[in-house]
Parts: C-alpha cells; structure tokens; sequence
C-alpha cells in the first residue's frame, strides 16, 4: 500500500489525475503451504493483477520488482521506476538484545559472537540462506510469515534469535530505527530489484507511459535493467539462490555485481562488470556469461530440483479516474 500510494500521489502530481487504488490478492498470497516451485513459480504474485492489467480493468500495476518475473507477458512493459530505496538486506535484533549494546549498528563477528553456535533466524529466502550459511555456519534458519509489525512482534517476543529482511521496506514502513546491521553485498548480495518499486503498463498506452515518465528515474531504472536482464539470461525464476545489485558509480556508469549460491552453501559463483549506463542490458549478459562459465547452470539446475519455501507477498495495482 506505501508503494501504491506513493506513485497515485506522483501520479496526481503529474498530471492532476485521481486515482482509485485496486487491491488484487494475487494466488502467491493464497497459496501459503504449497512450494512456489510446484505451485507455478514466480508469476503467482503478479498473475492475477497483469490480467487485470490486460483485461484493461486497472490502467497500471504497481509492484515490488523484485517479485517480478524476469520476461514479461507479451502486451506489457515497464514505463518507469521509483527511485531506488536501500537495496541491502539487514539483520534485526530484539529490542532487548540491541540495548545491550552500545551502538545499534554491529559488525559480522559481533553479531556471530552473540548468536553462538545455533540462533535461529527468521528468513524464508532461498538467496539468504545460502548466503548466510557461509557466515553463520550453525544458525538454524526458520520461515516467517505476516507483515513487517507482525514479524517485528514475534522476534521482540523470543519466538527468533533474529530476522534477515530488505532494508528498504523497514526504512519505508519507517522501522529504519530497528536495523541491527546492513548486510553489506561481500556478506549477501541482495535479490534482484530489491528496494525498486516498478510500475508496469500497457504497451501502447502512450498517455499513462507520458505521466510516468514524469517521475521515472533514470538511475534506478538502468539498475533495474542490468539485474532482470542478468536473471532472464540465467534463466531464473522465483526462490532460486540468484543475488545481483547494479549501482552507480557515476551519472554515466554502472557497475553490476552478482552471485549464484549451491542452496548447501558449498559452492559460491561470483560475478560483476562495469560500463556506460546506456548499455545496462550488455552488462546484465556479461555478468550472466560470467556466472555461467564457473558453473552457475549447474548449481541452478539442482536449486530448481529441489523444494523451496513459499514467502507471502502483497501487490497492489491502480485505476486512473
């Protein structure tokens, strides 16, 4: 809702339109005990809000990007993005436990001293545990469901030793407050167009293409880019051990770093390239050529293989008036 709200109000900024905020409860939500891998993979959290959006019964989608699948439907495109919110993962400790300390944020061998040898951590995301594996070799990582106050709720009342979340759902939710360490991208490379609100159109709706444009940022945009194109060529789909980031390093160039992970954590592929931010998409192939040659297919390939847990995601879509 913080997304959908965010871009009716540029939106109306933009070209003096209302909007009508629709929420869609996608299958994804629904199916909450069903593998995403037996259930239809990662479109089930966008399937029933893009055939609203081809059914012309919403004029625009607004979504997470990082729930989108990597090739979009045919009939729709994405006119513009939000400007980027902090991509990194962060790790968030009970209140108890963070007054402890002297400082809210800690290091990686602080927080492995305080946790011991088994702490349980709240994350359902493939990509996390595999990464974190390597850093906390003992921990026992425990899904978790419900919104951002619920999941807060169960970790202040014992029921984790911590949570792995985005950062930038708990800065925007403004729970910024309640980050305990960034996770910086040498110790888990974040998920593909995490902390980028992407909104998806009609292709062919020139009018609402024109009022995104308004306030499409370019930046985030060529980030977005370089990321779901690096997916589309891995052939990635949702909760597989992919992690990439593209950040700027200037107006004109873009450096993508990127990360495919065995889900036992024994085997780690690593990738990244720079170049001129016209050609985020050259980028997004290097970097997937890269993967690929140190034996990135094979590790997917034994991802896909097996179960994975299903993570709850809400979406929302939007009507102009």
């Amino acid at each position: 809702m913080w997304q959908a709200n965010t871009v009716a109000a540029r939106l109306a900024a933009a070209g003096e339109f209302r909007c009508r905020i629709v929420v869609i409860k996608t299958s994804g939500d629904r199916l909450v005990d069903a593998p995403l891998s037996e259930a239809g993979g990662k479109r089930l959290f966008v399937k029933e809000i893009e055939e609203a959006l081809l059914g012309n019964e919403i004029d625009l989608a607004v979504h997470s990007s990082k729930d989108m699948p990597a090739v979009l439907p045919d009939g729709l495109a994405i006119a513009g993005v939000l400007p980027r919110e902090d991509p990194l993962d962060a790790v968030v400790l009970p209140t108890d436990v963070v007054s402890g300390f002297s400082r809210t944020v800690m290091s990686t061998d602080e927080l492995v001293a305080h946790f011991g040898q088994s702490p349980r951590i709240g994350t359902g995301s493939v990509r996390r545990v595999t990464q974190l594996s390597r850093i906390f070799s003992g921990a026992r990582f425990v899904p978790i469901r419900g919104n951002l106050d619920t999941r807060l709720k169960k970790l202040d009342a014992g029921e984790y030793d911590a949570l792995v979340l985005a950062a930038a759902g708990l800065r925007r939710l403004g729970f910024g407050s309640r980050i305990s360490m960034p996770l910086p991208v040498s110790a888990c490379v974040p998920a593909p167009g995490q902390g980028t609100v992407a909104i998806e159109i009609r292709e062919g709706d020139d009018t609402v293409a024109r009022l995104v444009a308004t306030f499409d940022d370019p930046a985030a945009g060529a980030a977005l880019e370089a990321e779901r194109t690096l997916v589309a060529a891995l052939g990635g789909g949702c909760q597989t051990p992919i992690g990439a980031l593209a950040s700027p390093l200037d107006e004109d160039t873009l450096e993508l770093v990127a990360v495919v992970v065995a889900l036992d954590g024994s085997r780690i592929v690593r990738g990244a390239a720079r170049g001129p931010r016209r050609e985020a998409s050259v980028i997004g192939v290097r970097v997937a050529a890269q993967l690929i040659a140190g034996g990135a297919n094979e590790i997917l390939t034994d991802a896909r293989s097996q179960p994975s847990t299903v993570i709850s995601r809400q979406s929302a879509a939007m009507t102009d008036e």
